[in-house]
């Protein structure tokens, strides 16, 4: 649920890209792009052992020479795709955010919009968390992109005065989870669930913890 930081490098080996790495055309990009769809239908309905090159083509309707102009092997599509969709749901969270007047506002519209992509792009866990086994770099940079970003994010709040001090690092990759393992429930095993309560009962705990009401003080400083 990150504001402001900075997209991953998608990985590619397409002639004629850009220091990107994508291509300069935009007929390159929009088939590099059928080949990332097609290969997260193959990747999330299959695995990435059981996926095949043969059927991330047909899927995406190019043939197979076509494959490799953009991607070298299976493996090189596998971590562009991670690349990708932390892209993609950076984007999507971000959009939904840009409006929050403050942090804690933010945290809430994010998780929202972090729930909601996750029900529209369900192979995201299956390619996410089995990619911590095909190519343990990219799940990690996939996390990590994530929480560097959040960190900052939470600092400046902290600057601003809009949250209390606290470990920022440590803050960032407790909310990640918590957005991850609801998103594993509420998004992938039940995804007919209503969000709204998901997303209060979660905000109430990021707002105000676990203290029992009678030992929290109000901003004032007088119980």
């Amino acid at each position: 649920m990150n504001q402001h930081s900075p997209l991953s490098q998608n990985v590619g080996t397409a002639s004629g890209a850009d220091e990107s790495g994508l291509p300069k055309t935009r007929r390159g990009r929009e088939t590099r792009a059928r080949l990332l769809e097609a290969a997260a239908a193959e990747f999330g309905e299959r695995g990435y052992h059981e996926g095949a090159i043969a059927e991330i083509t047909r899927r995406a309707g190019v043939a197979m020479g076509t494959f490799y102009v953009y991607f070298s092997s299976k493996e090189e599509i596998f971590r562009a795709l991670v690349a990708h969709m932390s892209h993609e749901t950076r984007g999507y969270i971000a959009a939904k955010v840009a409006d929050a007047p403050d942090r804690l506002s933010a945290e809430r519209a994010g998780l929202q919009a972090f729930l909601e992509f996750a029900r529209q792009h369900t192979n995201l866990y299956r390619i996410v968390m089995e990619s911590q086994f095909v190519a343990e770099d990219a799940y990690r940079d996939y996390y990590t992109g994530f929480a560097d970003g959040y960190r900052r994010n939470l600092q400046r709040a902290v600057e601003r005065g809009e949250i209390r001090a606290g470990d920022a690092e440590v803050r960032a990759w407790s909310l990640i989870g918590l957005s991850v393992f609801l998103g594993m429930r509420y998004a992938v095993w039940e995804p007919q669930a209503p969000l709204g309560p998901v997303v209060d009962g979660a905000f109430d705990l990021i707002e105000r913890g676990l203290m029992p009401a009678a030992a929290m003080v109000p901003s004032g400083g007088r119980p």
